[in-house]
């Protein structure tokens, strides 16, 4: 499932470098996923009254946290592709549960 899912994030992510010229080196999975966790702050700040709101509503906003989710779960999913982490033996080590929902540990 997450490696089904991380290749579809990897193809979006590889096309949208080459469209802007953009060199996904070593150090741009990490600084990426640093930008995209800094814009899901700056939204969650804005959500939760401790940033300027602008004219955006709740609704507006609450789709915005969603959108910079998305974009965080997307790059964790890059860099652990690019470096050849095992999210799953992870998760199961750490979370106890198997993320591809069979039976428990």
């Amino acid at each position: 499932m997450l490696e089904t899912l991380a290749g579809r994030f990897e193809r979006a992510s590889k096309d949208y470098a080459l469209n802007f010229g953009i060199e996904r080196d070593p150090d741009w999975y990490l600084l990426k996923l640093q930008e995209e966790l800094g814009e899901l702050t700056q939204v969650w700040n804005r959500y939760s009254d401790r940033g300027r709101r602008g004219d955006l509503s709740n609704e507006e906003l609450h789709l915005a946290l969603e959108n910079e989710a998305a974009d965080v779960l997307g790059h964790i999913l890059l860099f652990a592709n690019r470096f050849g982490l095992d999210l799953p033996a992870a998760i199961e080590r750490k979370w106890r549960f198997r993320p591809d929902g069979s039976s428990k540990l």
